[in-house]
């Protein structure tokens, strides 16, 4: 869905006074299922998190045959030293694709002490990831620079883009073959469930972000009964699994690029692009356009310049940044400062191979995607007259499942009536997912609860410093209290988003040294494309 901020902040301060954690109680490793695995935790502390530990898990490949072929799934803890336990809080950044080993040092770090320390927090590399084993890469440098323009002129420019994305399906399946049919939501949602029984527990609790809450509502359809609490911050549309959903963010990302726009405009004295919204908008085209003519230090073009000013879509944190290189160009014509906010901002990162390849081969495989490429081309035509900003960028993201060597499986119906109360989050103009589909996870989800960051754009909105959120996310893993309002489909409680950042002095953005803020530090975490 969308590329997460190049920038990988280290996440968290540290949790002070975390001590060994007693066992967690014994349980039935579920009904039918094979003996639960055993695991061995180590000690594999860090920086801002002393007490980390890390174990690793065996899974079949294939959830029919438990006996046959595994992979391994890389985990990561924070114990619980609290008397009170209440069980493990499995987290989850999104992706598919983002490795969610980082993930328990934040939460239990972000969550006030006194409910972290009644948590076992435990981070995950799904299926595929990071350290998980086997680990996909299917075409190492696909997206180096400089990439063909996405704004296809021509159809012979068109054919050269859709050519590289059936090079990739194509290498996938040459050197992935064997997994590729067992890499999608629901196998990776079965996992979930060996997790929980190496862990020893009856039942999980469950945090997750962006894709993380439709892996989250897939395990929730699959084990209702083994369900304590569950979150969803930042909801993944059940009903556009996955194409009509990424037809749905290039509408969403090019209006948040227009407020981008706007907020530079805003703040004329400071970058001196002018105080018309769209005035500031032409501009950056401007810029694109002379990017795609002249690539600038060899590394950015039309494409990477769409990469780099992409994460402002979903982290409004990030645009003092962008919008000093941004002027720095267009009025001092500094190359210089694209190149640094691209290596900062576009780049994916030294895992960024791997995760676009779990990425793909996870939602080629989840659902069906149009095999006639006309279907492709007259959608991004079309939306694109309207919404420029990322229409084709996403298009070509997403277009090796126009050719994907693995058949597609049946979305799931997460429509579920069985759960405990669960808690939902949303900002009403997040772009990665459109606010439509929460309220869709809402009425699906019965007995849910559903809070509303009124007039935000972020997407990922609790543990980023806005303490309304944050105050309903702490009630409800305090005890499952969750706020009730007036009926199905309408919020239950709803928060004001954070102001608008300021801009920064010249020097500090220019440096692209990102702040170590709660938002920068969450945004540095979640996956590549939520």
């Amino acid at each position: 869905m969308t590329k997460r901020a190049g920038i990988l902040v280290a996440a968290g301060a540290t949790v002070a006074g975390l001590l060994a954690a007693a066992p967690a109680p014994a349980a039935a490793s579920g009904t039918g299922a094979s003996p639960a695995p055993e695991l061995a935790w180590t000690d594999c502390p860090t920086e801002n998190h002393p007490t980390l530990q890390c174990a690793k898990v065996d899974a079949p490949l294939d959830h029919t045959d438990p006996s046959g072929r595994q992979v391994t799934l890389a985990l990561s803890r924070i114990p619980h030293t609290a008397k009170t336990f209440q069980g493990p809080l499995l987290v989850n950044p999104g992706g598919p694709g983002g490795s969610g080993l980082s993930m328990a040092g934040f939460v239990a770090s972000s969550l006030p002490k006194k409910v972290a320390s009644q948590y076992d927090v435990i981070g995950f590399d799904p299926r595929g990831v990071g350290k998980s084993t086997p680990k996909l890469n299917c075409l190492p440098g696909h997206s180096d620079p400089v990439r063909p323009d996405s704004v296809p002129a021509s159809y012979r420019d068109e054919r050269i883009n859709r050519d590289r994305a059936a090079a990739f399906a194509r290498a996938c399946g040459e050197k992935h073959g064997d997994v590729l049919p067992y890499m999608d939501t629901v196998s990776a949602a079965k996992d979930l469930d060996v997790i929980r029984r190496a862990l020893g527990s009856e039942q999980i609790n469950y945090f997750g972000y962006s894709y993380g809450t439709y892996l989250g509502a897939v395990y929730a359809k699959l084990h209702p009964e083994r369900v304590r609490r569950l979150v969803l911050d930042s909801v993944v549309g059940p009903d556009d699994v996955w194409y009509e959903g990424n037809l749905n963010q290039d509408y969403a990302f090019d209006d948040r690029h227009k407020a981008f726009a706007a907020w530079v405009a805003k703040h004329d004295a400071t970058y001196r692009l002018g105080t018309d919204p769209a005035g500031v908008e032409a501009a950056w085209y401007r810029m694109r356009a002379a990017v795609a003519a002249e690539p600038v230090g060899g590394k950015v073009g039309a494409s990477e310049l769409e990469d780099t000013f992409l994460p402002g879509g979903y982290y409004n944190g990030y645009w003092p940044y962008l919008a000093e290189a941004f002027a720095a160009y267009v009025n001092d014509q500094d190359a210089e400062a694209l190149v640094t906010a691209y290596e900062n901002f576009g780049t994916t990162g030294a895992g960024g191979d791997n995760s676009y390849s779990v990425y793909t081969a996870v939602q080629c495989r989840d659902a069906g995607w149009p095999r006639h490429w006309s279907d492709w081309r007259n959608d991004t035509r079309r939306i694109h007259d309207k919404a420029p900003f990322m229409a084709w960028n996403n298009t070509w993201y997403n277009a090796p499942c126009a050719s994907w060597p693995v058949a597609p499986l049946t979305p799931v119906q997460v429509t579920n009536d069985r759960l405990p109360a669960t808690l939902i989050l949303q900002a009403t103009g997040d772009a990665a997912t459109p606010y439509a589909g929460a309220v869709s996870m809402h009425r699906k989800l019965k007995g849910s609860s559903f809070v509303v960051e009124e007039g935000g754009g972020n997407h990922g909105i609790t543990l980023s410093g806005n303490a309304c959120l944050d105050k309903h996310l702490t009630a409800y893993l305090t005890d499952g209290t969750v706020p009730r309002g007036r009926g199905e489909g309408e919020a239950d409680a709803v928060c004001a988003a954070l102001p608008d950042p300021k801009p920064l002095p010249a020097a500090k953005a220019a440096a692209q040294s990102v702040d170590n803020s709660a938002g920068s530090r969450l945004h540095g975490l979640l996956g590549p494309r939520h």
